[in-house]
């Protein structure tokens, strides 16, 4: 790094003055024929060594040489603005705060997503260690070991003042999260103080190639790129980047790159489980938690970080299509809080434009699969139960080049699939792309959204404590169901001189002692012969009741005001 012709001389300045003031040259460090001075970048935090080639050094005088102790002062202050000043000049700038960044061509002598190959776990551990030291945006931590021991990475991304600040923004995340002892207010403050926390990963099921290779993809990209949109991205957000299945990536890989003939590599016929133990139902394991490496990630998610964005990243995409996408289709889990469903139906909005945008068709939704928010043990579906926004992708793509093929379904547009994609060959570099596009828009949106992402995992939360504070029930198709076949019977059975009143108000007690109990629920009783409703019906304003003419059903006279009778027979 070489400094500029100001800076220099006025370091050449301080170091004439330094040395004749009698320090020794032990004070800045290096060989003796090659003396480096270390400066240190306030902003960024980053030591960054500058050979003193660049300089003419004075012979340093022994200690037996004399100068004053005013002399002394003044080398120490003018060395000080010296070294400052050529800090800020070298460093001061986002493209010249770090040093070359090495690419992946230049670490595997491949680029991601080229045909044919497949990097392997220890390469991936070697590369994001490298990473970690040419960049100031990363750093790498280990978060626990594998069922066969190796060491489970995640890379922690934002822009460098952020990470002097982690310790800040992970309390931030967990008291918004936990939502306890915290008013409104204090949480809109904490929320306009914070970074929005995003996870995405890569490799679960080890032989979903694309996700893993596009976890070093995009983690390159992240450190490497200066465009406004990633500047912004690491100012706004705390990205981890988890690995979510070491063991198996290396594995997969080996096997794959094993053949020299390239055009007749495979991993379809490997021979053992990708995870140990369980292979692929190590996305089984989310609620019990039986493999090191779903604890790893699970005390990452609900003891450390909480995130309010995890997205999981999968393979293969629907055949026609390039990729299914969130939303995912109904109906979704009914005891989630509101803002579940609705947060994930506006990330995958966010996604679905920017890959039209972008001119990358076959993305597809909702009825484009079978993907739901049901099932409860995967590591996307667990983080609803802590009001978190889990995102899955499906993408298409193998090292070994394949086909989209034609089905005549996938080719007519609707809102699941608003841009479908011809059939033609498909290169393992274009799924990375893809998921790279994925990844930058869940980042985009969650940067753009930092305030509310984090307002709202509070206000989940809050509204969680307070539903389990009082009496609730939660509405489930059966109870819906008991309600109807109930009015079903009775309306069969009506005579002619009955009516019907519909009323809207919510009756309060019963008369004739007619309490009823359906289910082992307890039930609200109507002026009329085996009439019961469950409390489920309590969630409608519309309630059906029954009575004689001239009877008053039990109704108190508000009640009674708001219903209307009309004659059946």
């Amino acid at each position: 790094m070489a400094p500029t012709p100001q800076a220099a001389g006025l370091v050449q300045a301080g170091l004439n003055t330094y040395f004749s003031g009698g320090f020794r040259r032990a004070a800045y460090g290096g060989r003796a024929s090659q003396p480096v001075l270390t400066v240190s970048c306030p902003r960024t935090q980053r030591r960054v060594p500058i050979p003193m080639t660049a300089f003419s050094l004075p012979r340093p005088l022994g200690a037996s040489g004399r100068r004053s102790a005013r002399r002394a002062a003044l080398a120490r202050r003018t060395l000080g603005v010296a070294v400052a000043l050529l800090a800020g000049a070298a460093l001061a700038r986002p493209a010249l705060a770090q040093s070359h960044i090495t690419t992946p061509l230049e670490e595997f002598g491949h680029n991601i997503g080229d045909d044919y190959f497949l990097a392997n776990y220890d390469q991936f551990m070697d590369y994001w260690h490298k990473l970690d030291a040419e960049s100031h945006r990363m750093q790498v931590t280990e978060i626990g070991k594998t069922g066969e021991g190796r060491p489970q990475l995640m890379a922690i991304i934002s822009s460098p003042e952020n990470l002097r600040h982690l310790d800040r923004y992970r309390e931030i995340a967990r008291r918004l999260a936990l939502a306890q002892g915290l008013t409104d207010e204090e949480a809109h403050a904490l929320a306009r103080e914070g970074k929005a926390v995003v996870w995405f990963d890569g490799g679960l099921h080890a032989t979903e190639v694309v996700p893993t290779q596009t976890l070093i993809e995009a983690s390159y990209q992240l450190v490497s790129r200066n465009d406004p949109e990633t500047l912004r991205d690491l100012d706004n957000l705390i990205i981890l980047a988890v690995h979510a299945n070491p063991d198996g990536m290396q594995l997969v890989s080996d096997w794959y790159m094993r053949k020299a003939d390239s055009t007749k590599r495979s991993y379809g016929d490997i021979p053992r489980l990708y995870n140990k133990y369980i292979g692929h139902d190590d996305n089984r394991d989310f609620y019990m938690v039986n493999m090191p490496e779903t604890y790893n990630m699970e005390k990452v998610q609900y003891h450390q970080w909480f995130p309010q964005i995890v997205y999981n990243e999968h393979q293969s995409g629907p055949p026609g299509a390039i990729l299914f996408q969130p939303p995912f289709r109904d109906p979704f889990n009914y005891v989630f809080d509101p803002l579940v469903p609705v947060g994930i139906e506006a990330v995958g909005t966010a996604m679905m434009q920017r890959f039209i945008e972008e001119g990358k068709p076959g993305a597809t939704m909702r009825t484009g699969s079978s993907y739901s928010t049901w099932w409860n043990g995967g590591l996307r579906t667990e983080v609803y139960f802590h009001n978190m926004i889990g995102l899955l992708t499906e993408i298409i793509g193998s090292p070994t080049p394949m086909r989209v093929p034609f089905v005549p379904d996938m080719r007519l547009p609707h809102n699941d699939l608003p841009y479908p994609v011809q059939p033609q060959e498909w290169h393992f570099r274009r799924s990375i792309d893809y998921l790279v596009t994925a990844d930058y828009s869940v980042f985009d949106y969650a940067a753009k959204n930092r305030e509310d992402m984090l307002y709202n995992i509070y206000a989940m939360g809050r509204n969680e404590i307070r539903r389990g504070s009082a009496d609730n029930w939660t509405m489930y198709p059966k109870r819906i169901q008991m309600v109807k076949d109930a009015a079903t019977r009775w309306l069969q059975g009506v005579s002619s001189n009955v009516s019907i009143s519909v009323c809207y108000g919510l009756v309060s007690s019963c008369t004739n002692d007619q309490e009823n109990n359906i289910d082992g629920l307890n039930t609200i009783c109507f002026n009329q012969p085996s009439m019961g409703f469950t409390a489920g019906v309590l969630a409608f304003t519309r309630v059906i009741t029954a009575h004689a003419p001239g009877a008053s059903a039990g109704l108190s006279a508000p009640a009674m005001a708001a219903c209307s009778s009309t004659k059946r027979g």
